[in-house]
């Protein structure tokens, strides 16, 4: 007989998927319009050249941190990286004047630090595992 995947760890692993595709949703803009979001970083009064190693630097934690979120044995490593990247972005860009970013920035850091204080190794279900364990029944 089959052990199945609890409920718990399913709504878990939705639960990292969708807080992931809002950050993955922004790497598109980032990405094809680089020079355009460089230009913005160096408007809030940060040095050109250091805006683009930013923005590269942002580009790379939202891939790694994003996937970690989602895919990684333990989820803190992955929500501390996005969180690296979120904290400031917010209080750079969304604080003076206050907007609707600052808000929904707010909620997602909630969710990061959620996903941070209640975190379990090996948090993904493995559906490998319950797959053979039902073949190996069957046999």
């Amino acid at each position: 007989m089959s052990t199945p995947v609890s409920p718990s760890k399913v709504l878990d692993f939705l639960g990292r998927v969708l807080l992931a595709a809002v950050f993955v949703h922004a790497l598109p803009g980032k990405l094809s319009d680089f020079t355009g979001n460089a230009g913005f970083i160096a408007s809030k009064g940060i040095p050109e050249p250091l805006a683009n190693v930013l923005l590269l630097a942002a580009i790379l934690v939202l891939i790694a941190g994003s996937i970690l979120l989602v895919f990684g044995g333990d989820t803190i490593f992955g929500a501390s990286l996005l969180l690296v990247f979120l904290v400031p972005t917010t209080l750079i860009f969304h604080t003076f004047p206050i907007d609707a970013g600052f808000y929904m920035n707010l909620g997602l850091i909630g969710g990061l630090i959620l996903a941070i204080t209640r975190s379990t190794a090996n948090s993904a279900p493995n559906f490998r595992k319950v797959r053979a364990k039902a073949f190996d029944s069957v046999r």
